[in-house]
């Protein structure tokens, strides 16, 4: 072995990680050492022509979702920041409609589901000790969300950050705690197992897990899904949705010597220009995923490490805020990509509006807005027709939530007529402002208050 891996591995440990994580890590290390190590060349994967649609499936009595509920527990990815949009605190405490945050609507689509089923339906959130305090204080302060028999978190995984010149781990003593990140959100699986809440669920009888990104407001139970997992003793289901503009970047679905895999954009090499094309590539991850939890503790009895996710090669600098800092290396998986590893998994293709995730201020103007509507049971219901608006607003005026607010002092314009909407320099938006096909606007300059703008 080499010595950057004992290394490494000797820093892992003695942080006291559990013997799962530290297998998991060993495996990310052997597979950096392979030539191409983290990339996926186009030419070795076909495209998928064609999946199961929800809207196919068929729906359950309501006894019958009542006791399939009665066994799913829904688990949120809760461990970001929004710092790539200027927040220090946990992006799911980020305001999406009046008065209401990520979490805030979470909770409402939660107990609206318990309250129509009569189930229980536990909520456990993935948090990282990045955003864990804030997140489990605004939960505490839901009497109702509590009342379940298993915890409302468990803790994502850390491990070192390596040097991109050396491979050993970083020493970093002005701020020891930039040595570490997390492994990406494919943790999930050892760390449901190394938290214990894997046994927790399956000792109180829940046998499927439904799990997404916190900041993906569209991803709600779906009970015709569960009835078709089953009743087909299907044991991982992903939703897919087709492409459009706006998932050029995401991760998309192909096929691989037979096999359904997700390709993610950090494992594109840097002359794959099929990339962006959404006709071939057809279907794209929304990271709403369904686990058998029996299929998944096996996988962990058999297997050091969970399953063998491929890898995902994060470079950065040790400290993100300075770009003149060391760069290093983050070795991190995608929970997604255990389609192509477990036996029998199949994926579905869902709507657009099961699939809103709020990555950029691009995202949030667009789920701010008239475009999606909350219903009483939490629901985002799109308002418009067709796919949903694309937005893309100067990085420079716009990127930054203090910025973003600056601009639209009385809220976002209405998008609901709205195809594209382009903004490029210093615009400010006056109040009851609407955008109708496709507009783009060029700053500096401010939109007076009740304008209509069609392109």
């Amino acid at each position: 072995m080499s010595a950057w891996v004992d290394a490494v591995l000797a820093k892992m440990r003695g942080s006291g990680a559990h013997a799962l994580e530290v297998a998991a890590l060993e495996r990310r290390l052997e597979q950096l050492v392979n030539p191409g190590a983290g990339l996926v060349p186009g030419e070795v994967l076909e495209p998928v022509d064609e999946l199961p649609r929800l809207e196919d499936l068929s729906m359950p009595g309501l006894e019958e979702a009542r006791r399939l509920l009665d066994r799913v527990a829904i688990v949120k990815v809760n461990g970001g920041l929004g710092t790539s949009m200027g927040m220090t605190g946990p992006k799911s405490l980020l305001e999406v409609k009046p008065g209401l945050t990520f979490l805030d609507i979470v909770v409402k689509q939660v107990l609206a589901l318990r309250s129509r089923y009569a189930c229980r339906l536990p909520l456990v959130l993935m948090n990282s000790q990045a955003s864990s305090k804030r997140s489990m204080e605004f939960l505490e302060r839901n009497l109702d969300i509590k009342k379940q028999n298993v915890p409302l978190e468990f803790m994502q995984g850390n491990e070192p950050k390596i040097r991109a010149d050396t491979f050993f781990p970083i020493d970093w003593p002005i701020e020891p705690g930039l040595e570490w990140c997390p492994p990406g959100h494919g943790d999930i699986y050892v760390a449901l197992a190394v938290s214990g809440i894997l046994d927790r669920l399956l000792d109180a009888g829940i046998r499927w897990c439904y799990v997404s990104n916190a900041d993906n407001l569209g991803a709600q139970i779906d009970v015709r899904i569960v009835r078709w997992i089953a009743r087909r003793t299907i044991p991982f289901v992903m939703e897919a949705v087709r492409g459009t503009a706006a998932d050029r970047k995401g991760g998309h679905l192909a096929r691989r010597e037979g096999r359904l895999i997700v390709r993610e954009s950090a494992q594109v090499p840097p002359d794959d220009t099929s990339v962006g094309d959404v006709e071939r590539w057809r279907f794209y991850n929304t990271n709403n995923l369904w686990i058998d939890l029996h299929v998944l503790r096996g996988i962990l009895e058999r297997s050091a490490g969970g399953p063998a996710l491929p890898l995902i090669v994060n470079r950065k600098t040790v400290d993100p805020s300075d770009h003149f800092s060391t760069p290093v290396i983050q070795l991190e998986t995608a929970m997604a990509g255990a389609i192509g590893l477990i036996e029998g998994a199949m994926a579905v293709e869902v709507p657009r509006s099961r699939f809103v995730p709020v990555k950029t201020t691009d995202d949030l103007v667009v789920v701010r807005s008239d475009a999606y509507e909350l219903g009483l049971d939490g629901l985002m219901n799109p308002k418009f027709a067709g796919d949903p608006p694309v937005v893309s607003l100067s990085r420079e005026y716009y990127g930054l939530i203090r910025d973003f607010s600056t601009r639209f002092p009385a809220g976002p314009p209405s998008l609901r007529l709205c195809k594209k909407l382009d903004v490029e320099g210093d615009v400010t938006f006056g109040s009851g402002v609407s955008i109708e096909g496709t507009v783009k606007l060029v700053g500096a300059r401010q939109v007076k208050d009740g304008a209509v703008l069609r392109g």
